[in-house]
């Protein structure tokens, strides 16, 4: 067995460590995005530097400079600075959804304010920079320059005096600092873009709330999945085995033409679902109401139940959102009837009245079930669909029996 003394040890993890260093500070000078943000900010400087070798005046530079002022005004002007800063400073492709940096053109002032301060910025942090990396570059010419014995280079900024041997340690100096210059600047100017650029607290407001609509539509979507699909397949089990045990071919019939009618509508149920995932841009229509509720009655009288239904009010009057919703509150009640309680007697009253959709739903309590509101996902979704539209549900034991009872607001 080997052993490691206590210093060697020491020394070993501070050689890690300085490897560790070592690997950090030279992994920007790897990556792509360190040279397409140089790249991005000597690009902001062409169009001064033109007008300067045309005319060389400073004062042409200015005219740029407020020539490039007022194209920040343009609202198309934003979509520009938007594709070349996701591609060169964040390294994101144009096609990518991301949010950090927008391409969409300025739709007020203050987003055409915060373009002409991104573009002046952008200038300003150009030349700066081009400006430094330059002078350091002759800064490093002059110290080799006179490290070998000659004078200096001339036209960096610090008068290097020579000659003298030792400069030749100094040279690679201000090439280390120039590197630091050029990735400490292309973060910089990430940064800024990402403050200027970015989404606007309007299209910050605006894309939550289209995420928030997705969600919510997912999650409708899952729920029609779970309450019409569970409907049809409690029938198919239900019917099929009321039809195995009666040994009547009359029944059977009957059984499998209620399996049949039940299948295809929720066939169509799913393959408009699909519809709707398919092409979430169009609106959801064709979704059945308690105008359809005979369907389900009938679907569950056929299964054995023996279903007692009155409906009283204007039921073709109720809005297109209480209407729906309530027909999927009474089939996810009566496909609840049917799993757990199976052929036993049920109540349906259905009445609208004082601006106000009320869906009751009564069989007797199955043996062992226990006290409680209930809590399956189908009892969630119909507190959550009652929730969603401003009423009510409640689901539970009440005097024997289990009821369900909503309350949906129609105005």
């Amino acid at each position: 067995m080997e052993i490691v003394s206590p210093v060697r040890g020491r020394f070993a993890v501070r050689a890690g460590w300085h490897d560790d260093a070592m690997v950090r500070m030279l992994r920007p000078f790897t990556r792509a995005v360190t040279y397409t943000r140089w790249l991005h900010l000597c690009m902001a400087i062409v169009w001064p530097a033109l007008w300067l070798f045309i005319d060389e005046a400073w004062w042409t530079v200015g005219t740029a400079t407020v020539l490039l002022g007022l194209a920040g005004l343009v609202p198309a002007m934003r979509v520009v600075e938007g594709f070349q800063a996701r591609l060169l400073l964040t390294g994101q492709r144009n096609g990518s959804e991301s949010a950090e940096i927008v391409v969409t053109p300025s739709a007020t002032w203050g987003d055409r304010g915060r373009t002409v301060v991104w573009l002046g910025a952008r200038l300003l942090l150009g030349v700066l920079v081009s400006h430094l990396c330059v002078q350091l570059l002759l800064l490093a010419t002059d110290l080799v320059s006179t490290a070998l014995g000659g004078e200096r280079a001339g036209g960096a900024w610090l008068r290097v005096e020579g000659p003298h041997w030792w400069h030749a340690l100094l040279a690679p100096l201000p090439l280390v600092l120039g590197a630091a210059v050029v990735v400490g600047s292309g973060h910089l100017i990430t940064r800024i873009a990402l403050r200027l650029l970015g989404p606007s607290p309007a299209e910050r407001l605006a894309a939550l709330e289209e995420r928030t609509e997705q969600l919510l539509e997912r999650t409708r979507i899952a729920r029609e999945l779970h309450d019409s699909i569970g409907h049809a397949l409690t029938v198919a089990v239900v019917q099929a085995g009321a039809a195995r045990t009666a040994g009547d071919p009359a029944f059977t019939d009957r059984a499998l033409g209620a399996i049949e009618e039940t299948g295809r509508a929720a066939l169509e149920d799913l393959e408009r679902v699909l519809g709707v995932l398919r092409e979430s841009g169009k609106p959801v229509s064709g979704r059945p109401t308690l105008a359809d509720a005979d369907r389900l009655l009938e679907s569950a009288r056929t299964s054995g139940a023996k279903v007692d239904a009155e409906v009283t009010g204007p039921v073709e009057s109720v809005p297109g959102p209480a209407s729906r919703e309530g027909y999927r509150i009474l089939q996810e009640s009566l496909t609840n009837v049917l799993r757990h309680a199976g052929a036993v007697p049920v109540r349906v009253r259905v009445r609208v009245a004082d601006d106000t959709l009320v869906l009751a739903i009564r069989n007797p309590l199955p043996v062992g079930t226990p006290p409680g509101p209930g809590h399956g996902s189908g009892l969630r979704g119909i507190r959550e669909r009652a929730a969603l539209l401003g009423g009510r549900a409640r689901t539970g034991p009440d005097d024997g029996d289990w009821q369900v009872h909503a309350e949906l607001p129609l105005r």
